[in-house]
């Protein structure tokens, strides 16, 4: 039999997950030296963005500030001995109270009171990133909008911020590489509804909020019935055509839309004819409806899944939906202890399974997807291991 090739081998290892480079550690010099190889660290988190699926996810109780258990993270099934982070770096980040507001590419993006940091947790180093000059007198960041975005070499935070009461909102962004913040020129408009700003979703170079479900516009206002407001980032500042376009929600969506038992909430999905696209869930008097986005310029929808709760199989009686999400297609949700997947597509259509008990004993939950990477913070970068 053939010799495999250190390269060849370099190459395999590098579609691994960082838990399960960690653990192979020990078998050899040559596994040992690779998470602090440059380009095996860069191939690694490149890979990983290839993949573009989520392997855990973490799960945060809306209430975080005043609780130091609210969060947990749960890896995927199949990912159980692969991927996840270490036990104290966990425990760090819940009795800190770091709220996470965002994950790319095995990154987190982290605040703790008027301080932003990403957090690496797989490799258990942080960086501190300077508030934008006009944020830095604030007291608390929590209520700010703010997303990252990794590329294979940068990473990008993306701020909305609105110091007056109005429907435009200026677009901050911080790029690592250049190591500041830029105002851009066309601002964000937001519609009459208040939006999901802290539910962003980026999808082909775009960001994407959904609105709120709640009545409290009149019926001959524009914006009576939710909507979803997107804003092209991949083009650079000096593009004067960036502007925010509306997609409507599907008709059927829209019905009932303002029932307060209505939450609806939309996630990346995946290929579409060749498109990445985003999914629309609502969960209304306890049934499930999924959309898929199947034409952006034509805003065309299809419905994929239409369920009552009580037809998906649990075994809890009367279960209280928490939180749900969309993860490498599958349908993830909450109820008041457990976590269940609904397949929404090929052979696992509408096949209930159940992911782990949790926790976080709080009304509604909050999902953090993420891959366990060796991307590294950036220059600057510090260990967070004397703090444990």
């Amino acid at each position: 039999m053939a010799t495999m090739s250190n390269d060849e081998l370099i190459e395999i290892l590098s579609w691994l997950p960082a838990k399960a480079i960690h653990k192979l550690k020990s078998s050899s010099k040559l596994f040992s030296e690779l998470p602090k190889t440059s380009y095996f660290v860069a191939k690694q988190a490149e890979n990983s963005l290839k993949k573009d699926r989520s392997s855990c996810f973490f799960i945060q109780r809306d209430d975080i500030l005043t609780h130091n258990d609210g969060l947990e993270l749960h890896p995927l099934p199949g990912e159980e001995l692969s991927s996840g982070v270490p036990e104290n770096m966990l425990r760090f980040i819940a009795s800190s109270r770091l709220k996470i507001l965002s994950s790319s590419n095995g990154l987190l993006l982290c605040v703790h009171r008027s301080e932003l940091f990403i957090i690496n947790p797989a490799t258990c180093y942080f960086l501190y990133i300077p508030l934008p000059n006009h944020l830095q007198q604030r007291g608390n960041l929590h209520s700010l909008s703010m997303t990252l975005e990794c590329d294979s070499d940068d990473y990008r935070l993306i701020l909305f911020d609105n110091e007056e009461w109005s429907s435009h909102f200026d677009c901050h962004v911080y790029s690592h590489k250049q190591g500041a913040w830029s105002l851009r020129k066309n601002r964000f408009f937001a519609g009459s509804r208040n939006l999901k700003f802290n539910m962003p979703v980026i999808c082909n170079g775009t960001i994407h909020f959904i609105s709120d479900c709640s009545r409290y516009l009149t019926k001959n206002s524009t914006h009576f019935r939710p909507y979803i407001m997107s804003y092209e980032i991949s083009n650079g500042d000096e593009d004067e055509n960036v502007e925010t376009k509306l997609l409507r929600v599907p008709k059927e969506a829209r019905r009932g839309s303002h029932d307060f038992s209505c939450r609806m909430s939309i996630f990346k999905w995946g290929e579409v004819a060749g498109y990445q696209t985003i999914c629309l869930v609502r969960l209304r008097k306890r049934v499930f409806t999924v959309w898929i986005l199947t034409n952006y310029e034509s805003n065309s929808w299809r419905r994929i899944l239409k369920v009552r709760v009580k037809g998906m199989g649990l075994m809890e009686q009367n279960p209280e939906i928490r939180g749900f999400t969309v993860l490498n297609s599958d349908l993830v949700f909450t109820t008041k202890k457990k976590v269940y997947s609904y397949g929404l597509c090929s052979e696992k259509y509408m096949v209930l399974s159940k992911i782990c008990d949790h926790g976080c004993d709080s009304r509604f939950v909050h999902f953090i997807p993420y891959s366990d990477t060796l991307r590294p913070c950036g220059i600057g970068a510090k260990s967070l291991r004397p703090y444990f």
